[in-house]
């Protein structure tokens, strides 16, 4: 532990490998992999680039811009890991047919994807856990992934505010198999947290 140095691992060398519309697209590799998956509007990009210190994900005003699965590696711990920035749900400027294909592509990368350590579900603290989110919850239960998840934008609510999201989450997780007991709370613009997400996936990758 003590000789772990998370800035020089999510500092170092991240490479994207590749973007995925489909999940036959997907190569098989033996890398662990740690999702991320949010609301169209929950800031995932942001968080993205302030977790890897560089703006390798695309940001955009418009939500529902990540439109495929896209996959980058970090060589600075051991053998290496990749992140994967995958598609929202809930609102995007496209049509019905196009939603539901982006959603049909993640939900096959999270029921097929053995190197898959874990997901990282992003929620807005202020709008609280809406029925996408909840749904996307009972894959999760469903399929056995272990899903952590991380409060956004946290700078622009109180301490007292997060900390009753907090609690409202976690007396519901009850109910919640595959729920990892720990939740972050991050601001990408004020780098809030960031640090917090970091040791999470250092914490799985130790055990690997």
């Amino acid at each position: 532990m003590k000789n772990i140095n998370p800035a020089k691992i999510f500092n170092g060398d991240c490479e994207f490998l590749f973007g995925a519309h489909n999940y036959s697209q997907v190569p098989k590799s033996h890398h662990p992999e740690f999702a991320f998956i949010g609301a169209s509007n929950v800031g995932k990009s942001s968080l993205i680039n302030a977790l890897l210190n560089q703006k390798i994900a695309i940001v955009s005003n418009t939500p529902g811009r990540t439109r495929q699965l896209n996959f980058f590696k970090l060589t600075g711990y051991k053998d290496g890991f990749v992140i994967v920035d995958m598609p929202g749900y809930g609102f995007a400027r496209a049509q019905e047919k196009e939603i539901n294909h982006w959603q049909k592509c993640a939900f096959e990368y999270l029921a097929k994807r053995p190197n898959l350590k874990r997901v990282y579900l992003l929620i807005d603290p202020i709008k609280y856990l809406k029925e996408a989110d909840l749904e996307m919850i009972n894959n999760f239960n469903t399929l056995a992934i272990s899903f952590q998840i991380i409060l956004t934008k946290c700078d622009k609510i109180s301490n007292e505010k997060q900390i009753e999201v907090e609690q409202k989450i976690k007396n519901l997780a009850k109910k919640w198999p595959a729920f990892f007991d720990q939740i972050i709370k991050t601001s990408s613009t004020k780098n809030y947290g960031i640090k917090d997400l970091q040791w999470s996936v250092i914490d799985m990758l130790k055990f690997l």
